[in-house]
């Protein structure tokens, strides 16, 4: 059976978020584990987190993607910024460790004119503080759409963050929408681009995918969602994503432009594609 869900809101807990997965059909999920678009986080509540861990073992959930938040830029110019950045980094990992061996995926930032390379060694900086306390989540370095100074719109960008890294541990989230936009044609060689990614990354290191089609044509360096079929991506190309034997097994979440309704029907929509 296919690993799918899709973004909840943390808002009312994390049991609350299982039974809100389970509704919708869903045995894995994503969530935000501050504000997405700022830094407050909610007060821990390790009794919730005991419920929800139990709940996702009796239904035999697939590994959860946690999202850092998008304000979280780990090369960021302003060294304040970044040391901040930093430490609200290392504060989601030790957050996680209350739902043990799920991931926990980011934007690896943007680099406003430093360039790649300086990027690369800032982002690489707070990531190994981080992982030195070997808390028990798996990171995950989001594909993006190349946009701006966004640093991972380039597979040998990803690379670059994970050699200098050194973590055997750090995997990678792949975004469909991201990757057509940032000019991989899983269109019309889903193959190639796999054989890609394994060639300068390796397959190995892919743990998740987000699921989303696109506003816009291919290789427009832009980052806009679309729901499922909707897009420029087409329902072909996820029935190929969701068959693709390299791809079996993994946790697969959308975050289309929906409400749980919507989200519902495209879980329905891509389980009744599944071979």
């Amino acid at each position: 059976m296919l690993n799918l869900g899709c973004h909840l809101s943390a808002s009312n807990g994390n049991a609350a978020m299982v039974k809100t997965a389970l509704s919708i059909g869903a045995n894995t999920f994503a969530f935000f584990t501050r504000n997405p678009r700022g830094s407050k986080a909610k007060q821990e509540n390790p009794a919730d987190a005991a419920k929800a861990v139990a709940m996702l073992k009796q239904n035999r959930f697939a590994p959860l993607v946690a999202h850092g938040a998008y304000t979280m830029n780990l090369c960021t110019a302003d060294p304040e910024a970044r040391a901040f950045a930093a430490e609200i980094l290392t504060d989601d990992l030790r957050r996680m460790a209350q739902l043990p061996g799920n991931f926990y995926n980011f934007h690896p930032g943007s680099h406003v004119g430093q360039g790649v390379e300086a990027g690369v060694e800032q982002i690489a900086a707070a990531l190994k503080q981080a992982l030195s306390h070997d808390y028990p989540v798996t990171v995950l370095l989001e594909t993006m759409a190349g946009k701006g100074s966004e640093v991972g719109g380039r597979f040998e960008e990803l690379k670059m963050i994970i050699d200098a890294v050194g973590s055997s541990d750090l995997g990678v989230c792949l975004d469909t929408c991201h990757v057509y936009d940032g000019g991989y044609d899983i269109v019309n060689d889903l193959d190639g681009v796999l054989a890609e990614f394994d060639r300068i990354i390796g397959l190995d290191r892919l743990k998740a995918l987000h699921l989303n089609d696109s506003k816009n044509p291919f290789a427009s360096h832009k980052d806009r969602h679309e729901c499922i079929g909707q897009g420029s991506l087409g329902l072909e190309t996820f029935r190929s994503v969701v068959n693709h034997p390299l791809l079996k097994g993994k946790s697969l979440i959308l975050e289309t432009p929906n409400e749980l309704p919507g989200y519902a029907s495209e879980i329905a929509l891509l389980r009744g594609m599944e071979i």
